[in-house]
């Protein structure tokens, strides 16, 4: 994550008043020039960055804040509360027929991500909803846009319905015939984008509209476009009444303009949040668990989700297990790398614990690819040696011939033995923690993370700890 993001300007301004024993009017004022510039330089609309500043001031400099207990985490909690207000309070769903066929029409600038946002968003109901999906390609101008959305709905299973380069409007009634027709549940239809908004355009839209009387009119929009797609939002949303947006490329929190500015400048507000290329890179999108993520609280609830959707229970369980008895071995590391990469990168991993968002740069720095490296490490070890971690422990031939074996240097190889290593002690420290330290872990799982041991002078085991 850049430096100058959003989440690292805030956090920094917020980190200056926690822990102290009391705050200053002076104290608040220098905060608020802080978060004034962050919101400024992240493309938050002016007039949103206004009216944020003023409720948060207006609460800050209460007596009873400013002599209370901990008044530097009460200024933090009000500028949480004040950021999920500002993203629309709570999170809002699609809204399906009771009985029939549930549409959802899409609508959006050319380039904003919307064929494949419309992907994501029918593999998310298919998955979430187990519902019958059919999309229709109704978006007869942009080229090739009917090819991307057929080749997107081939990849994910989902029927594409589509007449060529005919009248939009046409299209539409027949793939609603036969949606009908064939037991359907929702019907997705990509409409036709722009690079700007134009009469034409817009005069489509409204027929499409009239014809489908969708239950959902969801925008999307490409949150790199900071307060511009605020201003976009607001002009769909006067023509049509869009019911909400779906965030594309949003990367992790470092775009916090669009997000920030959407519901308070258009009233329209933000359903689902999109960003990576893999198609189940979609989520509900939580005001709340959001605005903890940008200043560094984490959102452990969004991590369940995506471990309960990643892992296999038996098979976290049978792993837990084996961490406890010490028999964890490279075969179970190698398991767990692959949970890891199925929830997503490392980065956003870290980014949803509670404690670790100081850790996301170097983890950032960290590429993904690493985890392959070493499944390669470990699948060049014999099948011995991977259920007995102690053979390449106590051998530096086998540890050689390993590193020849997988392409890589000693030191690589040693640098895949502290990670189990790692894990086991860690699992060990766990098993040794009362309840008090366990809760003191869960609001700050750096706490976990091993220190670094310093360097004593030369010598065997004298020298500073890297590689085993």
């Amino acid at each position: 994550m850049a430096e100058n993001s959003l989440s690292s300007r805030l956090q920094m301004a917020m980190r200056r008043l926690t822990g102290r024993g009391f705050l200053t009017e002076n104290d608040i004022d220098e905060m608020m020039r802080e978060v004034r510039l962050s919101l400024l330089e992240a493309d938050v609309n002016f007039k949103v960055v206004k009216s944020f500043i003023a409720n948060i001031k207006e609460q800050a400099v209460g007596e009873k804040i400013l002599k209370g207990l901990n008044p530097g985490q009460q200024v933090v909690k009000i500028v949480h509360d004040e950021l999920k207000r500002v993203m629309g309070e709570d999170a809002e769903g699609i809204r399906y027929n009771i009985n029939g066929l549930t549409t959802i029409m899409t609508i959006g600038l050319q380039g904003s991500g919307k064929t494949t946002a419309i992907g994501k968003l029918g593999v998310f109901i298919r998955k979430q909803e187990k519902k019958e999906v059919l999309f229709i390609a109704a978006d007869v101008y942009r080229p090739a846009a009917i090819e991307q959305l057929k080749t997107i709905g081939k990849q994910v299973g989902i029927e594409v319905f589509e007449k060529g380069l005919i009248d939009a409007r046409q299209i539409v009634k027949d793939g609603l015939k036969y949606a009908k027709e064939k037991g359907f549940d929702v019907v997705i239809i990509d409409t036709a984008g722009r690079l700007h908004i134009d009469e034409k355009m817009m005069q489509e839209l409204i027929d499409v509209k009239e014809i489908a009387k969708p239950n959902e009119i969801l925008l999307t929009v490409d949150a790199m476009t900071g307060q511009d797609a605020a201003n976009i939002c607001k002009s769909f949303h006067e023509q049509l009444i869009a019911t909400g947006a779906i965030l594309t490329k949003l990367d992790g929190d470092t775009r916090g303009g669009a997000a920030l500015s959407i519901k308070e400048v258009s009233g329209i507000p933000i359903k689902f949040a999109s960003s990576g290329e893999k198609m189940d890179a979609f989520e509900v999108f939580h005001p709340e668990r959001m605005a903890s993520r940008i200043l560094g609280m984490g959102d452990v609830l969004t991590l369940i989700e995506k471990a309960t959707e990643s892992i296999d229970e038996d098979e976290a369980k049978n792993m837990m297990e084996k961490l406890m008895s010490d028999t964890f071995n490279y075969n179970d590391l190698m398991k767990q790398f692959k949970m890891i990469k199925r929830m997503g990168s490392i980065s956003k991993i870290l980014g949803f614990i509670p404690g670790m968002s100081q850790m996301k740069n170097a983890a950032s720095q960290v590429d993904d690819k690493q985890f392959e490296q070493m499944s390669v490490i470990i699948h060049s070890m014999t099948e011995a040696e991977r259920k007995d971690p102690t053979l390449v422990d106590q051998s530096s031939r086998r540890r050689e011939r390993i590193a020849r074996g997988s392409g890589v240097t000693v030191a690589e190889v040693n640098r895949l033995r502290t990670a189990l290593d790692t894990q086991k002690k860690m699992m060990k420290k766990m098993m040794h923690m009362d309840e008090r330290e366990l809760e003191s872990l869960s609001k700050n799982p750096s706490k976990m993370m091993p220190a670094p041991q310093n360097k004593k002078g030369k010598g065997k085991g004298k020298g500073q700890f890297k590689y085993r």
